[in-house]
């Protein structure tokens, strides 16, 4: 099978561990990428509290051309790494992604993520137990699962380390969470999208896919009823193969 590059992008608090279960439902022949964001992982590199900067400092990771596919935080970064350099992009996949993470009022109103104060909240706790927060983030994420023991474990397995200089580049992605607005940039990715989302999306809702679904010039959503926000999680085998088609 010949296909582009696939580069994962992962999510807030978890390290590249947490594709494993798609890579190996993923056919052969598809070469993958998982580089960690700023702070996870293996990564001790840290970038300033915005989503250009943590786009900037994943952008040295993508071949040209690459096929990009971001959960969660990293969808988002992969939306703005399509729109500001389309060079390295070819296709777009966005799983439990939305444009804004924190909801808000008239005149620029979003109904569609987290209450203000809970995510200050989650920031707030993060500074004095970020252990605790990490699996309380990891509890909202499979919640609403047909599998959520299973999606959690999973979940569990790839956590991010809080030891070092990990809960600096942790805290710097909440406060990337609290502040990106993507809504503005949509119109800029011109790529073909292919969005996967689960219908129980308890941190993402599928209101927030479908807006985006509405928004971009080319995109396809797919929704995964009975899944949380971590469909590749409880359903591999079904995105794996939406992945490789759109891929290749």
């Amino acid at each position: 099978m010949s296909s582009a590059p696939l580069v994962l992008l992962h999510g807030w608090g978890l390290s590249p561990r947490v594709w494993d279960v798609l890579r190996q439902a993923l056919p052969r022949g598809i070469e993958t990428h998982a580089p960690a964001l700023p702070g996870h992982g293996e990564s001790t590199m840290l970038a300033a509290p915005t989503l250009d900067a943590w786009a900037d400092a994943v952008l040295p990771a993508l071949p040209d051309a690459a096929v990009l596919c971001g959960w969660s935080l990293g969808g988002m970064i992969a939306l703005d790494l399509a729109g500001r350099n389309p060079q390295k992009v070819a296709r777009l996949i966005l799983i439990g992604t939305s444009p804004r993470f924190v909801s808000c009022s008239a005149p620029d109103a979003w109904s569609h993520g987290l209450e203000s104060a809970t995510v200050e909240g989650f920031i707030d706790s993060f500074g004095r137990d970020p252990q605790a927060t990490l699996n309380r983030f990891v509890a909202l994420q499979a919640l609403g699962d047909r599998d959520r023991r299973a999606v959690a474990a999973r979940l569990n397995e790839a956590l991010a380390d809080t030891d070092g200089a990990a809960p600096d580049g942790l805290a710097a992605g909440l406060r990337v969470l609290a502040n990106v607005d993507l809504r503005a940039a949509v119109s800029h990715v011109r790529q073909p999208v292919q969005l996967l989302h689960g219908t129980r999306d308890a941190l993402m809702p599928l209101s927030a896919a479908e807006w985006l679904t509405a928004q971009l010039p080319d995109a396809r959503l797919t929704r995964f009823d009975g899944c949380g926000h971590a469909p590749f999680l409880s359903r591999p085998a079904e995105c794996a193969e939406l992945i490789a088609s759109f891929a290749t």
